[in-house]
């Protein structure tokens, strides 16, 4: 990559090759941003994925956010073993690491499901550094409720959430993560209840919280919606759509669909919206959409640009 984003473009990692980190999140650790996400490459040195699943999850690192990488396969498949949640024929999506100081350790959350999204679970993985192997612990239904998108949140006093889409995607889960951040304490609320929300971005800026999420549409974009709330468990009060432009970009979050939100190291109140512009006929070639948030007080504000760097939040 150049040293400018370009949504929506191909993106290259330091060896001339597309980045594969769909679904991803970052996570920051001593100088280096660590980049971990879904691996749908279709090439021969990657391996074919199966139905439009991915192969594994991929970690690339960066100091500038603009030249990444590939650190290679820090959760790799079970090619050979049909029942683990690994192999290919199942779905392996929207990593995301976070460190737990006290154990030293780096955990993975996923989300784990079969070819027709039943399953509906969390996996789990740890590894002592940040670009793995990472050794997968298993999977579960956490508190007892289906999950499928998800993202795994840090708070400042290093206490950590998962927060899903539950109930056949209707009502969104918040749960609190045990200490060793490896499973969940029976502590949970629920969000959003009825609204069909997915795709959570979580972040917090100002004693504020706030959670992105898209609508429902499978891998067709809509209208992306977001809330703040002053308690991470709650309650939640929506703002509405943050996107500004045109009808067709509003109503489609750009063509794309939340994933994470970035804080960017050293600049006050820089964030970056991270997304998926998801082509469900050609995975791999799935491109990514990161765009700057403006924040005022409770308000995020999200604007289309065809390229931008770092300058934005001069």
């Amino acid at each position: 990559m150049t040293e400018r984003f370009r949504p929506g473009e191909v993106w290259l990692d330091t060896d001339g090759k597309p980045i594969q980190a769909h679904g991803g999140g970052v996570l920051y650790q001593e100088g280096t941003y660590y980049w971990f996400g879904e691996n749908r490459a279709s090439d021969p040195d990657a391996g074919r994925s199966w139905r439009g699943h991915g192969i594994g999850v991929r970690c690339y690192s960066s100091k500038d956010l603009h030249h990444w990488k590939d650190e290679g396969l820090a959760l790799p498949p079970a090619k050979d073993d049909p029942t683990s949640d690994l192999h290919p024929s199942r779905v392996v999506e929207r990593p995301k690491v976070i460190l737990n100081e006290n154990t030293r350790a780096y955990v993975m959350w996923m989300h784990i499901d079969s070819p027709d999204y039943k399953a509906a679970r969390v996996g789990v993985a740890r590894s002592g550094s940040p670009t793995g192997p990472y050794e997968y612990l298993g999977s579960f239904r956490p508190n007892d409720a289906d999950s499928r998108d998800m993202i795994v949140f840090k708070d400042d006093d290093g206490a950590a959430y998962l927060f899903h889409a539950s109930e056949w995607n209707e009502t969104m889960y918040i749960a609190r993560l045990s200490d060793d951040y490896l499973s969940t304490t029976g502590e949970y609320a629920r969000e959003f209840i009825g609204e069909s929300r997915e795709a959570p971005a979580v972040f917090r800026y100002q004693g504020h919280y706030f959670c992105i999420t898209s609508g429902c549409s499978g891998w067709a974009p809509n209208v992306a919606e977001y809330a703040v709330a002053e308690s991470i468990m709650g309650p939640w009060e929506v703002h509405g759509n943050p996107c500004v432009g045109t009808t067709e970009e509003i109503e489609t979050t750009f063509h794309s669909q939340s994933t994470f939100v970035l804080p960017v190291q050293g600049r006050e109140g820089a964030y970056i919206f991270m997304a998926d512009r998801w082509k469900p006929k050609d995975l791999g070639d799935s491109r990514y959409v990161w765009l700057p948030l403006e924040i005022s007080g409770r308000s995020l504000s999200l604007r289309w640009r065809d390229e931008w760097n770092l300058s934005v939040f001069d």
